[in-house]
């Protein structure tokens, strides 16, 4: 039996990265998704449905492959955040988080072209700002520009700074690709990981 080829559907380079320890083969493409929340979607149900959506779109092009979506929203007093695209934007998200604990909802969907079957999931993780002050919010801005990060802090760099504390089942889930999950299912696929 050969090994499927493995397809992470995702132009995030941090998600690539991740992808990277696992020492397995695999192949990047950029996956076709609207990543506007829908009326009333909780942002769980937003995470998973946009994982879900990036990984059956390359179904087609890769009609042998497992392909893997991924997804993260981020949610603070019954609002997404996503991602915040420049420095004002991302100034009122660190702003508005300041001192409170905000839930990261990153899913993963696992699609096997081939069966058309799709394992998903979602991995939470609660992150406590601690009170910084807009001084603060400005250096950091200015030196890790994290604009491509759901919540604008990047906790594999300087936004650990901003950090009071974070609880989660899965270090990996809050840079944005659950291993620990997306192992599970590759072993489910017959997959070899080691």
């Amino acid at each position: 039996m050969t090994t499927p080829q493995l397809v992470l559907g995702s132009t995030s380079r941090y998600r690539r990265e991740l992808l990277e320890r696992l020492g397995i083969t695999f192949d990047v493409a950029a996956p076709v998704c609207d990543e506007t929340p829908l009326p009333h979607e909780s942002a769980a149900t937003t995470a998973v449905r946009l994982a879900r959506v990036k990984a059956q779109s390359l179904a087609t092009t890769y009609p042998k492959a497992l392909i893997i979506g991924s997804d993260q929203v981020a949610l603070l007093n019954n609002e997404q955040l996503g991602k915040p695209g420049n420095f004002d934007q991302a100034f009122r998200q660190l702003s508005a988080m300041r001192g409170c604990t905000i839930i990261f909802h990153t899913a993963l969907a696992l699609h096997n072209a081939s069966s058309g079957q799709t394992q998903e999931a979602v991995v939470p993780w609660q992150v406590t700002m601690r009170d910084y002050t807009d001084a603060e919010i400005r250096r950091y801005l200015e030196r890790e520009q994290p604009y491509d990060c759901a919540g604008s802090a990047k906790t594999e760099g300087l936004g650990i700074t901003m950090i009071e504390r974070m609880e989660g089942s899965d270090p990996a889930a809050i840079i944005g690709l659950p291993l620990i999950e997306l192992c599970r299912m590759l072993r489910a696929e017959g997959f070899p990981l080691l």
